[in-house]
């Protein structure tokens, strides 16, 4: 089958038109916005199915061919549900011409069946991600995404919460099993252990983790709010982080959840201000000198 320009693009910016434009030479779909496009498919189809009704054929023929018709459509309602979707995360610098078109046709393999409206945007993250900067996500990652249950999805978006930007995403589970900051969003020995099962997280419960520092100063972030630590009265330079480090895949997901975390200042739901001065507690009653950049005032109280 030759490949399918797509057609009435309209006023999508110059990365949305090349990314659709690559679905299209990648699996052979010709997408229009559903906005336009929604009514004509459904008298399309309608059609469709009429003129495959009126055959003469057996009517379980018929009820078969019936069947994929509409398996067909909402399969092709996914794939631009979830295209169109992306548009509002691709970056003005975005290479979506550079992603492999195996990738693509995979990508969307996985993907056609979620017609769920928050598992879209998942997986509309992910395509935007992947467009911004081809390479960002594995096949692996994608094949795991595909078997992620929605209640999983939420359950490590709840964990993602409690994430810092130590160079990566970094969880901070200290005390958990006693401590209400946790409780409210489900961090749980339960809960932490089924993340681990499934492959999100490594969790250790016993040991715990820590980061090591080559320099005598870092800073760390939490949803846009830096933190300046400096060592100079310990040794060696470390924090102690907690019982859990992502994976791969979990650091993966991490992305597509909070693609701009450095930047979430203003996303006061995903903010949690008691757990961020319970870790900064925690920090500097190991002996780590503490400081906020002037920056920091959009957080300070009026």
């Amino acid at each position: 089958m030759a490949n399918v320009s797509l057609v009435d693009v309209g006023k999508l910016s110059k990365p949305a038109t090349v990314l659709v434009e690559k679905i299209s030479n990648a699996i052979g779909i010709v997408y229009e916005p559903r906005r336009i496009k929604q009514k004509a498919i459904a008298e399309a189809e309608a059609s469709k199915t009429k003129a495959l009704m009126d055959l003469e054929i057996e009517d379980i023929q018929k009820r078969a061919l019936n069947r994929l018709v509409t398996e067909e459509i909402k399969k092709q309602e996914n794939i631009e549900s979830i295209t169109e979707k992306s548009f509002s995360s691709l970056e003005e610098n975005a290479n979506p011409e550079n992603i492999e078109d195996d990738w693509v046709s995979n990508f969307f393999d996985k993907c056609k069946l979620i017609s769920d409206e928050e598992m879209q945007t998942l997986w509309a993250q992910i395509l935007a991600g992947e467009s911004n900067n081809p390479g960002t996500f594995s096949k692996r990652t994608i094949e795991f995404i595909s078997t992620l249950d929605k209640s999983d999805a939420l359950l490590f978006d709840n964990l993602l919460k409690y994430c810092w930007i130590i160079g990566d995403y970094q969880p901070f589970i200290l005390d958990y099993q006693d401590n209400q900051i946790y409780k409210n969003n489900n961090i749980t020995f339960s809960t932490l252990s089924h993340l681990d099962e499934i492959g999100l997280i490594s969790f250790s419960h016993l040991s715990g983790f820590k980061k090591i520092s080559q320099n005598d100063t870092i800073s760390i972030e939490y949803f846009g709010r830096v933190l300046n630590l400096d060592f100079k009265n310990i040794n060696p330079y470390e924090i102690q982080t907690g019982m859990v480090n992502l994976t791969k895949i979990g650091a993966d997901l991490a992305r597509v959840n909070y693609p701009n975390m450095k930047e979430a200042t203003n996303n006061r739901n995903e903010y949690i201000d008691d757990f961020y001065h319970y870790i900064v507690e925690k920090i500097f009653k190991k002996n780590i000198i503490l400081s906020e950049p002037l920056s920091n005032k959009i957080y300070n109280k009026t």
